[in-house]
């Protein structure tokens, strides 16, 4: 069963925005790294993240788009998700690893980019 456990929101200003968060609900930070905040709630990975150049930021979108970037779910099986992903609308966007896990990025039928992955940190 895949359940949401990620949030990226994109801003200008990382510093502030981790503030907010922490002073607002309590968010945990897990990692502070120059362009990206991770913090999670226990139960939802929260990144902050200020993108250095278009190419980060991974779309066309580029670096003046503020909000909500995307959205992950974690799943048991990366191949079977991105199947069902595939067959309901969803086109592949890509793939890449980092310290903690696999991510499998999709563009949904309406857009928002979806990230499937085993596990984000800080999350139950």
């Amino acid at each position: 069963m895949a359940k949401l456990r990620h949030i990226t929101l994109s801003t200008d200003d990382l510093e502030g925005t981790a503030k907010f968060y922490v002073g607002s609900f309590g968010m945990k930070t897990h990692a502070q790294q120059a362009h990206a905040v991770r913090m999670s709630d226990g139960v939802v990975n929260l990144t902050l993240i200020k993108y250095r150049d278009d190419e980060h930021a991974g779309d066309e979108r580029g670096t003046e788009f503020y909000g909500i970037h995307h959205i992950g779910f974690e799943v048991d099986d990366l191949d079977e998700a991105g199947e069902k992903i595939k067959a309901s609308g969803g086109t592949l966007q890509g793939e890449r690893a980092n310290e903690i896990n696999v991510e499998q990025k999709f563009k949904g039928p309406n857009g928002v980019v979806i990230d499937i992955a085993r596990k984000w940190q800080g999350t139950s």
